[in-house]
């Protein structure tokens, strides 16, 4: 299943932004035409096989690697990537923990 089928569900609980950045796999007319109505501009590159290419803004998507990596470190954290806790609060607490964490090895 492709990610933008499930990320349309997860637009409509979007906190207010001007932009969202993507990579090729939420790339879809219909995902776009939902940023759209919620006044988001997409910054998705177009997938290779899309006949029109679509425009985006290439610095700000290079930005994206900055969460990627963040991301990656968090998963060496046991803890989070096998998520042992049972309660949403609890794993969420740990994430915050963790990302503290980091900031301060930086």
């Amino acid at each position: 299943m492709s990610d933008h089928k499930g990320a349309r569900i997860l637009v409509d609980k979007l906190p207010p932004a001007k932009t969202l950045i993507g990579d090729r796999g939420y790339d879809s007319n219909r995902f776009r035409k939902s940023l759209a109505e919620k006044g988001i501009e997409p910054c998705i590159p177009p997938t290779k096989n899309r006949k029109e290419q679509i425009e985006y803004d290439k610095a700000l998507y290079k930005q994206r690697h900055r969460i990627e990596n963040m991301f990656a470190k968090l998963k060496d954290w046991r803890r989070i990537a096998t998520r042992y806790d049972k309660l949403a609060a609890n794993f969420l607490g740990f994430i915050k923990l963790a990302s503290i964490m980091l900031w301060l090895n930086d």
